[in-house]
């Protein structure tokens, strides 16, 4: 009886599941009401003569190797561009397509790193916001509002707001997470040609088996983070 009542809840909540249109209306439809969604905490500011609004996030917080990068993206008022999302949900071609789309219509972007050298010294969290207040101050004019995800950065000052998930739910975040994206990994594409057997031209750095692979067999390069595991492990084996 349990499991016939089980079933029955899920049929009706698949049920209640909204359906993806099937029309080229419906979908345009639905991909406005998510940009307007999107939109919400940039549209408030808007609202209250606060012109220029930063959206700021960083990738790279997890790889064992590369830098930790940050950008910074000021888009007009009302502009929305259509397929922005959070960068882990995009394909690589459709995030290469929207970074350029969004370098053609921002007032400014600004992007920024902090070191393999600066994670294992300060720590990736620090680093982050290392990463985070360059890309800020890269910025060709000042933001009258900063939305930053995740939790607050206390080195941007009390002009910020922090969204966790922000890039997933504040347009400017989520433009701001695919610039960083395809810029880290474009870096991390140049520095496999120096550093090959790592594929780094595909894992871009995370702990994929063949990178940890790649570290025992190669060792260590100046761009690992000897702080992180396996290879902090790998260093003391060597000491």
């Amino acid at each position: 009886m349990g499991e016939e009542a089980g079933a029955n809840r899920e049929r009706l909540a698949g049920a209640k599941r909204k359906r993806p249109p099937k029309t080229a209306s419906g979908r345009r439809r639905a991909e406005n009401r998510r940009l307007q969604k999107l939109l919400q905490l940039e549209q408030e500011c808007w609202d209250r003569g606060q012109n220029l609004i930063a959206g700021v996030d960083e990738v790279g917080r997890g790889p064992l190797a590369g830098p930790v990068l940050a950008a910074a993206v000021i888009l007009p008022v009302g502009v929305a561009i259509r397929g922005v999302d959070d960068s882990k949900k995009l394909t690589a071609e459709k995030r290469a397509a929207l970074y350029g789309e969004i370098r053609a219509r921002a007032i400014a972007i600004g992007v920024a790193g902090a070191s393999t050298r600066e994670v294992d010294r300060h720590n990736i969290l620090r680093a982050s916001h290392f990463a985070m207040r360059r890309a800020l101050e890269r910025l060709r004019c000042t933001p009258d509002h900063i939305f930053v995800d995740g939790l607050r950065v206390p080195e941007l000052g009390e002009n910020h707001t922090a969204v966790v998930d922000g890039d997933a739910k504040v347009h400017c975040i989520a433009c701001a997470s695919i610039v960083a994206k395809v810029v880290r990994d474009r870096i991390m594409h140049l520095l496999a040609a120096h550093y090959p057997g790592y594929g780094w031209d595909h894992n871009v750095g995370y702990a994929t088996q063949e990178h940890r692979d790649a570290i025992v067999t190669l060792g260590l390069t100046p761009h690992h983070r000897r702080s992180f595991e396996p290879n902090c492990q790998l260093t003391l084996e060597l000491l």
